[in-house]
């Protein structure tokens, strides 16, 4: 018996992007590795690329996120 099971059929209101076909789902038709979510609805689910760049932005201008540059003072 496997200790998890694939689900086949979604939670009503469950969406999801899937990168392998670029469309919205509800439930997950594809494989968890092609797909972003679940997002509480369909709008969410067709700005999941746009979330990610915004989010993927922020994170790049982040200092918490950079480490030092080489020689400076904070190297040990």
């Amino acid at each position: 018996m496997p200790l998890f099971k694939r689900r086949t059929v979604g939670k009503p209101g469950e969406w999801f992007y899937c990168l392998e076909h670029k469309k919205v789902e509800e439930g997950p038709d594809c494989p968890g590795k092609d797909r972003m979510g679940p997002y509480s609805s369909r709008k969410e689910a067709t700005q999941a690329m746009e979330t990610a760049r915004e989010r993927n932005a922020e994170w790049e201008n982040d200092p918490r996120w950079h480490d030092a540059p080489a020689g400076s003072p904070d190297d040990d």
